[in-house]
């Protein structure tokens, strides 16, 4: 069975289980990394305070963190802007490589923490770009400060009864997109708690269970989402092919 990706609540789910796993993997970098492997936000203000302080050393993890980030967040969107017809499976595939990596060393005692805050933190960064939205509505995957925001805002619209901008039939409204980005930032949530309890229990294994996700995202989802002027969608079966 595929997941064609084309369908709105289809990416809703898809959005979900991505936050998901970001948080999961948020969660397991900083209860065993002792940093976070998405919220750059949190490491750029631990890098330069401890920078601020002199101490170096302390901010080096952080540092590499938001470096490996940033390159991922490279190769993600220059994946999805690619005129490769699955450019989305070659990300998920990506992602689920290199936490597979890191469980399979980590395992067998051959690997270093700031290696590994690299991997997962090149990975978090890949994530985003191969979804950008839900409908017409922005979601952030693996940080929820601008998720908190816009539920903000759209909760703001709707109780001001503000005209809807780029409507997306009769189901869209400001409260759905609310909607919308409370339910990431519930899959973040969601996950970030499982990783507490798997990190805690499963220490060893702790990497499988996204890897798992990853590698079935990749395997049943049926197309990318690129831009539309590199893509168009056939009206009888809804698969997007490549011009």
């Amino acid at each position: 069975m595929k997941l064609v990706l084309d369908e709105p609540r289809v990416k809703w789910a898809l959005a979900v289980s991505l936050a998901l796993v970001a948080g999961y993997l948020d969660g397991y970098g900083l209860l065993v990394l002792g940093t976070y492997v998405s919220f750059m936000s949190g490491n750029t203000t631990f890098a330069g305070l401890k920078s601020g302080q002199g101490n170096l050393l302390a901010a080096l993890p952080s540092a590499i963190a938001v470096l490996s980030f940033v390159t991922g967040s490279f190769l993600g969107n220059l994946f999805s802007q690619s005129r490769l017809r699955y450019s989305h499976r070659l990300i998920f595939g990506v992602i689920a490589g290199v936490l597979a990596t890191v469980a399979g060393l980590e395992r067998h005692g051959l690997w270093n923490a700031p290696a590994e805050i690299a991997l997962l933190s090149l990975a978090m960064g890949m994530m985003n770009p191969a979804l950008a939205k839900v409908g017409a509505e922005s979601v952030s995957l693996t940080f929820v400060t601008g998720t908190l925001n816009r539920i903000g805002g759209n909760l703001a619209a709707a109780a001001g009864r503000k005209p809807l901008t780029e409507g997306q039939g009769s189901g869209d409204s400001y409260l759905a997109r609310a909607r919308i980005d409370a339910s990431v930032w519930s899959g973040f949530l969601l996950g970030a708690g499982l990783s507490g309890m798997a990190a805690s229990h499963l220490r060893m294994w702790a990497l499988l269970p996204p890897c798992a996700v990853m590698i079935a995202l990749g395997l049943f989802s049926e197309c990318a989402t690129p831009s539309p002027e590199k893509r168009i969608t056939s009206p009888i079966s809804g698969v997007c092919g490549a011009v």
